[in-house]
């Protein structure tokens, strides 16, 4: 696997090798070894699998609070998403700048997002899934959102938003006393 920090810190672009013969195609997504010997988490507490059904879709920006910060490692398996990592952390060189990647089924590329991170992604084609692993479970209770909209952020979206969910677009913009989590 080959690792490349992204301009937010911690946060690594992997691109498996793949190898091709007359059968199809390999690749190694995960490797204890690999992740552990450039400090990447290399213990994962739940897998979880998203499908998008239609292009456009937009889902997130989601984190969880401390003390249930969770490092994840996003994989597309199927269709194509624009992914978008948003740097939350207190003190970062980067608050608040964000990050964007194309995953898809066809590049084989998964990003590597740390703990402080708020993650989303706009599919990019019908019928696009993910596989998320997460160093922590999920608590309800610690949930947070920031709103797709906040204009402190300014993001851009390739597609048309199409398919929001209600919790996501209840989600509050950052107030101007925002020092990060």
């Amino acid at each position: 696997m080959k690792f490349t920090e992204s301009p937010l810190k911690g946060c690594f672009v992997i691109d498996p090798e793949i190898r091709s013969d007359q059968r199809g195609w390999f690749g190694r997504t995960f490797c204890v070894n690999e992740f552990s010997a450039i400090g990447l988490n290399s213990e994962w507490k739940q897998i979880n699998y998203s499908h998008t059904s239609f292009a456009g879709t937009v889902r997130g920006l989601h984190f969880q609070h401390n003390p249930y910060q969770e490092v994840k490692l996003i994989h597309c398996v199927k269709g194509s998403v624009q992914d978008v990592i948003l740097d939350l952390r207190k003190g970062s060189e980067t608050f608040l700048s964000y990050y964007t990647i194309l995953l898809s089924a066809q590049n084989h590329r998964m990003i590597y997002i740390p703990k402080g991170m708020a993650h989303g992604f706009q599919s990019l084609e019908d019928e696009s899934e993910l596989i998320y692993h997460h160093s922590e479970f999920y608590q309800p209770s610690a949930e947070g959102g920031i709103n797709i909209g906040d204009p402190r952020i300014a993001l851009t979206w390739p597609l048309e938003i199409r398919n929001l969910s209600e919790r996501d677009k209840n989600f509050g913009m950052l107030c101007s006393e925002f020092k990060g989590i």
